[in-house]
């Protein structure tokens, strides 16, 4: 399955004076799979899995000079690794703290060797041992996004009329109903790869399951004693008021509010959880009238986020507008995700949204983004309903020369209001990520 990271991966290798990178995602998003394929590009490519082979950890705990290094692995391989057109991959990198500390020294000693590390849950091992700063290269992975959904089914022809906007009614309900299955299915790898295969939700749902699972186990093993309770509270709630003001008392009583908190900025650092931040937004950038007392959340994925909500029933059909109790908070979900997705990869992006807390004059717009330099309002109405009450106020109190509404229906401009359909994603947010297909 195409990612549209592999086109900066592939600019990395072009460059003459590169940093190491790591790769870094939530747990089954598709790090391991993308450098594989990845490495495919090479002569050479060495994956040192520290989960599966845990003995290799040994190799760096006398000495993190990478020649003494490379000349252990080559031993372990059986052949002397190269440094021209080589590729070394450290996978599970959070199973080896000093492999983690070596990439500076791979970095400053042979920076002639291409090296890419990836884990999950780093930030449970950065938080004990620090992280090389400014001798790596970072790099974020995000669930699939809608666009990289309809590359797996080879829909490339709805892709192209995204992107031109050649869009009439047929065409339209035609994209719903791949939207449908993509709010349904969610972005995670296995699970779309599951629905591709099988066309039967219930064994995407045995897969959302068995990442949660996942997940669950991965809380006892990094997590110190004490957090993980609390650590799983946070993983198993916070789905229960995406789109809301997040309040840690929601979660466990005030007397626990501390643990509530630590427990959820670990989740935030390893991207299980991305909090989206109330922003004045008078100007650019955003995040310098950021109140960060002030938020909302997403999670990790809205199709893992249904399961846990225990909604089992069935394909997410727009435009019967069925009676789903969390159908809004889904939306902005896939919205945020989305943002997320085709963001600048290198930089860990944050979400912003507006809100207006007077006695009577209540107001809140969904998202903030600036786009071409200016600070744009968005709302999100999970059904076909046109009217934005709040965005309106936004575009009367502040300079913004329009503002979006995603909506369940045909492009419509009126005015300073942009409506686009659920999809139109794509074409605001991904157009520049766009890979030759």
């Amino acid at each position: 399955m195409k990612r549209l990271l592999m086109n900066e991966l592939l600019k990395w290798k072009n460059k003459k004076h590169k940093k190491p990178i790591l790769l870094r995602g939530a747990r089954q998003v598709g790090k391991s799979y993308l450098i594989k394929k990845f490495g495919k590009n090479y002569k050479n490519f060495f994956e040192i899995n520290f989960e599966k082979e845990k003995s290799l950890c040994d190799i760096f705990n006398n000495s993190l000079t990478p020649e003494k290094i490379i000349k252990k692995l080559s031993i372990f391989f059986g052949k002397k690794i190269e440094t021209k057109d080589t590729l070394i991959f450290f996978d599970e990198i959070q199973e080896c703290e000093r492999a983690l500390l070596s990439l500076r020294y791979f970095y400053e000693e042979m920076p002639e060797l291409d090296v890419v590390s990836a884990g999950s849950l780093l930030e449970f091992i950065i938080e004990k041992t620090g992280l090389p700063v400014g001798r790596i290269q970072n790099l974020y992975l995000y669930p699939m996004s809608f666009l990289e959904f309809l590359i797996a089914k080879e829909k490339n022809t709805i892709i192209d009329a995204i992107i031109n906007g050649e869009i009439d009614n047929a065409i339209h309900n035609l994209i719903v109903e791949e939207i449908n299955e993509y709010l349904t299915i969610g972005g995670m790898p296995e699970a779309i790869k599951t629905w591709i295969e099988t066309e039967d939700i219930k064994e995407v749902k045995l897969v959302h399951n068995s990442i949660i699972d996942t997940y669950r186990q991965d809380f006892s093993k990094y997590s110190k004693n004490n957090q993980v309770e609390y650590v799983e509270k946070v993983f198993s709630k916070v789905p229960y008021f995406v789109g809301k003001k997040f309040v840690y008392s929601n979660i466990e009583d005030s007397s626990k509010i501390y643990k509530i908190k630590n427990a959820f900025e670990l989740l935030k650092k390893a991207m299980v959880i991305t909090p989206i931040y109330h922003s004045s937004s008078n100007g650019v950038p955003l995040e310098a009238e950021a109140k960060y007392k002030i938020f909302k959340t997403i999670f990790l994925d809205f199709g893992l986020m249904q399961t846990i909500l225990g909604e089992n029933t069935g394909l997410f059909i727009l435009n019967q507008e069925p009676q789903v109790i969390n159908k809004g908070s889904i939306i902005e979900a896939f919205i945020g995700q989305e943002i997320l997705s085709y963001s600048i990869p290198y930089l860990r992006k944050k979400l912003f949204y507006w809100v207006r807390e007077k006695r009577g004059s209540n107001a809140e717009v969904d998202y903030v983004e600036v786009l071409e330099g200016k600070v744009i309002p968005i709302e999100i109405k999970s059904g076909k309903k046109r009217y934005g009450r709040s965005i309106n106020i936004f575009l009367n109190e502040k300079n913004s020369p329009y503002g979006i509404i995603f909506y369940n229906g045909l492009p419509i401009i009126k005015e300073r209001t942009k409506l686009f359909p659920l999809y139109f994603t794509i074409k605001i947010f991904g157009k520049d990520r766009v890979v030759e297909l």
